[in-house]
């Protein structure tokens, strides 16, 4: 979703947009008016499913887990998106930048190529940077960030121990692979960062760890928010809204959202007697799912615009969606992450460690845990006000005006050049 709205924000400012991602979202990239080349393959799974790509999930954890998923998700697929991505340059003819989520690792035959030989390409930070450091401990290590140089010395040793042991197998896999279609992987396979000709990380500065060895390619871009469309809530938002009751917004985001007793139901249990309003989206998943009791002071819904309902919510109760969280912060709305997943750990960890909410650390919270960490989002002063920086922040930054800087991408004036040699975009 946050690369589908750079793109049709690039459309909207003129520039012919093509988006190759899974056969599923064709009618949303066409809708957003670019063309759409599929993935195919093992590329092109449904990520809404994960036992699909990534069987025998729930018996894993830690870097158990982050190795079953990167091998899943960001290594087999690596021979079939880069076929796919060479269709897209082929069919599109001439292209000035390529644009690519940062999980796309289809892209390294292309960037194996000299510069001068191809289109720039740039990787679009979607998910907390993952980029090992001297500063930072290995990506959902479970390690706790700190600084020192005792911290330093642990974090060298980790990282190595990551590298060279644990994810070994992996990198040997994601080598043979790109090898398989004429690339060169030369880096280990989370340093994907450094490779791009610029690196657009999708978060403001302060929502990053610091990296004294960040490589220079780097920027901070700030969070894609929606565009201030006008938008028209539901009936029952009427009452709700304007009950001026504190509202609790809880979801399991759009993947995760199969088992809903690990957040959801717990929340709604945790929050039953207080006078409060409860506000659930289900990402998608039929309502029915939640199959426990809902309270009278709760509403659920399979989809939630949050240009309407963030700017009156109280607190964010989540299992740490990385766009979601930036959402609400940027809102002004503090979080309450019980993590899960993919990226979810680390999500978690920045909101700890940035004190912009509460890092439950499980992704199943009872209901006490979950009614005492919403007690401290909203009324501990150190996260308020870290809340209200990281808003202010967020606002500062033009995307897409980053994005478009960092591909070199400038759109002729009508009458200084014919229009069809237009820069264009894929």
């Amino acid at each position: 979703m946050p690369i589908l709205e750079v793109g049709r924000q690039l459309v909207a400012s003129g520039h012919e947009v093509t988006m190759v991602t899974g056969s599923g979202f064709a009618d949303l990239v066409e809708h957003a008016g670019m063309s759409f080349v599929p993935l195919t393959g093992a590329a092109d799974f449904d990520e809404r499913d994960p036992q699909t790509f990534t069987p025998d999930i729930d018996r894993l954890s830690g870097l158990a887990l982050s190795r079953h998923q990167v091998l899943g998700t960001f290594v087999q697929p690596i021979p079939d998106q880069a076929r796919a991505l060479a269709t897209a340059l082929q069919v599109a003819g001439h292209v000035d930048a390529v644009l690519v989520d940062a999980t796309f690792a289809g892209v390294v035959p292309l960037l194996g190529h000299p510069a001068g030989s191809r289109p720039r390409v740039v990787g679009l930070g979607t998910l907390p940077l993952a980029q090992s450091s001297v500063d930072v401990p290995p990506y959902n290590s479970g390690i706790a960030m700190s600084a020192g140089p005792f911290a330093r010395v642990r974090n060298r040793v980790a990282n190595a121990v990551v590298q060279r042991m644990l994810f070994r197998s992996v990198q040997h896999t994601a080598v043979r692979l790109v090898g398989e279609v004429g690339g060169d992987l030369r880096l280990p396979v989370l340093d994907l960062s450094r490779m791009f000709d610029a690196f657009v990380q999708l978060c403001p500065e302060g929502f990053e760890y610091a990296r004294r060895d960040l490589s220079d390619n780097v920027v901070f871009g700030g969070p894609i928010l929606p565009a201030d469309d006008a938008v028209q809530p539901p009936g029952w938002w009427d009452e709700v809204g304007s009950s001026g009751r504190p509202i609790i917004h809880v979801t399991q985001g759009t993947l995760d959202n199969h088992d809903f007793t690990q957040l959801v139901v717990p929340t709604l249990e945790a929050m039953k007697s207080l006078d409060v309003h409860v506000v659930v989206s289900t990402g998608g998943a039929p309502i029915d799912t939640i199959t426990s009791p809902v309270p009278s002071n709760a509403v659920v819904a399979e989809h939630i615009d949050y240009r309407w309902l963030l700017p009156r919510t109280s607190v964010l109760v989540t299992n740490g969606g990385y766009g979601t969280v930036q959402q609400a912060l940027a809102h002004g709305v503090p979080v309450v992450v019980a993590p899960g997943g993919e990226d979810k750990p680390e999500v978690a960890a920045r909101v700890g460690y940035f004190r912009t909410g509460v890092d439950l650390g499980t992704r199943r919270p009872t209901p006490g845990q979950i009614r005492d960490a919403i007690q401290t989002a909203t009324t501990d002063s150190v996260i308020r006000d870290n809340v209200r920086a990281f808003a202010v922040s967020a606002r500062s930054y033009d995307p897409i005006a980053v994005v478009t800087e960092a591909a070199q991408l400038i759109l002729g004036t009508p009458g200084e050049a014919d229009t069809d040699e237009m820069e264009r975009t894929s």
